[in-house]
């Protein structure tokens, strides 16, 4: 039973990050201010890869603690109160 559970959660948790990509990516773009939007595109394309990186990087701790989050609540769906 505690195996089906892993495979099905880690089944869950590829399908959430592949729609959340997917979903997010093309919208990434609009985002922004003017001056943000002209800092980086005089930093060149070097400064660009650089924003894109760091944007991925800060999104990694984020998505761990909400994937976190909701995995400790799924876990204890059915636990007494």
């Amino acid at each position: 039973m505690k195996n089906s559970f892993t495979i099905r959660f880690a089944l869950f948790l590829v399908l959430a990050l592949s729609v959340l990509l997917v979903s997010v990516a093309p919208s990434a773009a609009a985002q922004g201010c003017a001056m943000c939007y002209q800092n980086a595109s005089a930093s060149g394309p070097q400064g660009a890869q650089a924003l894109r990186h760091g944007i991925l990087i800060l999104m990694l701790p984020t998505l761990s603690l909400f994937i976190g989050i909701f995995a400790l609540i799924y876990h204890r769906r059915n636990v007494a109160r």
